[in-house]
């Protein structure tokens, strides 16, 4: 008797993914719009069912042990839902990149030739916990004419697949197809390891989440892949830098939304600074429930810190702790953030210009503050509506990545008859 060959969940999605990107390239602008406004509607009006949804997923996750770090970006409230809602028509009133012209060139010969914008073709996401990536994903994916195949974590299984059938209920009103956006619904590991060897129909993977999830995509995938996500983010405090602003600074950084990426987790303190600051920035930062691990200037400063080892300087700690640092000047603190950093978002609070220029210039990351908190590295914070993910790479795309970081570009050629000599 034959075997029965079957075809996994995978194979399937990543078929009809593929043969719709090859129709979302003919969608005009308004028709990408008017669907992305229907997503919009549509996630308010099952606001209530995907609330009902999202609870199931907080429910296992407390049973399951998960930090409240780690729930806090699974959990959606109504608040959450509209924001997402916002966000998208925010993305609707952007301009569209596909078909811009970037280049054009008229030859001697005549031939006129142009660079275009056009979409990457489907897009893989893997990402864990936060659900609000799926409508992410899909709408800026579908703004820009790319297919999307969506792998969510387990914890949030349930949300990610209420958020999908609303987001396919817009579609079946609009000429987009459902198949132009696809959710992974098996969250096992072969369904991710299966992701990162689709070259058939995948032209890009993209992992959203801690280090470990990006490492091993990184290091396993066979689809080109876009790093993001992974957060060590640091301010240094100069000499020069005035006290209230670097403890609002510093407060907002590490406790308004301490599970993101983009919250520090560690502060670099120039030595003449601490010596008349210190006591104040650490009493302010333990008086938030934030844990030190400082280094031995640091401990002697306060019974409350504890000593920090050399894996604290590269921890992402994702919640209330934070390890401090005092250095001798800029350089000191430069040499640090591009040693242990992720090459997410850096900063620095002085007064003297030519200092923070020379921080600015020499920090190799993404996103780089003077005098401002690393909290604004977000795509809706940058004008993008929407974000895909925060690259950490330097190929194709870096920094939050909005409608043109989802674009690659062809060569357009017209000529008259022309041939080569």
């Amino acid at each position: 008797m034959s075997e029965i060959l079957t075809i996994s969940e995978v194979q399937i999605k990543g078929k009809k993914a593929k043969e719709a990107s090859s129709y979302l390239i003919s969608n005009t602008t308004d028709e990408k719009n008017e669907a992305l406004l229907l997503i919009a509607d549509q996630l308010l009006k099952d606001k209530g069912h995907i609330l009902l949804e999202n609870l199931k997923d907080l429910r296992e996750g407390k049973e399951n042990g998960l930090t409240k770090e780690v729930l806090d970006r699974i959990m959606l409230n109504e608040s959450r839902i509209e924001d997402m809602s916002d966000a998208i028509r925010l993305l609707v009133g952007l301009k569209d990149p596909i078909g811009e012209t970037i280049e054009s060139i008229t030859k001697e010969n005549g031939l006129l030739i142009q660079k275009k914008r056009v979409p990457l073709g489907v897009i893989g996401m893997i990402y864990e916990a936060r659900p609000n990536v799926t409508v992410d994903a899909a709408t800026l994916s579908l703004k820009t004419g790319n297919a999307a195949i969506l792998r969510g974590s387990s914890s949030a299984k349930y949300s990610n697949k209420v958020l999908m059938q609303s987001i396919h209920k817009a579609l079946e009103k609009s000429v987009i197809s459902v198949d132009a956006v696809q959710l992974i619904e098996d969250t096992s590991r072969e369904t991710a390891k299966e992701l990162f060897t689709l070259n058939k129909y995948l032209d890009v993977l993209i992992p959203r989440g801690g280090k470990s999830l990006i490492q091993t995509v990184v290091s396993e995938s066979t689809v080109p892949v876009i790093e993001t996500g992974a957060g060590n983010c640091h301010i240094y405090i100069d000499a020069s830098a005035e006290f209230e602003m670097a403890k609002e600074i510093v407060l907002n950084a590490k406790i308004q939304r301490p599970s993101v990426c983009n919250a520090i987790e560690s502060i670099l303190i120039h030595e003449d600074w601490f010596a008349i600051h210190g006591q104040s920035i650490i009493e302010s930062l333990l008086e938030k429930n934030v844990t030190i691990f400082g280094d031995k200037v640091v401990v002697g400063a306060s019974d409350s810190v504890k000593a920090a080892t050399l894996d604290d300087w590269s921890t992402e700690y994702l919640g209330l702790s934070v390890s401090m640092k005092v250095v001798a000047n800029v350089e000191d603190a430069v040499t640090h953030i591009n040693e242990y950093g992720t090459g997410h978002s850096e900063s620095i609070i002085t007064k003297d210009a030519e200092i923070a220029n020379l921080f600015l210039n020499t920090v190799d990351a993404a996103a780089v503050y003077h005098n401002a908190s690393t909290r604004f590295t977000d795509g809706f914070e940058f004008g993008y509506g929407a974000e895909i993910g925060i690259s950490t790479q330097k190929l194709h795309a870096r920094g939050p990545m909005g409608l043109q970081a989802l674009t690659s570009s062809k060569f357009v050629i017209q000529g008259t008859g022309q041939i080569r000599k």
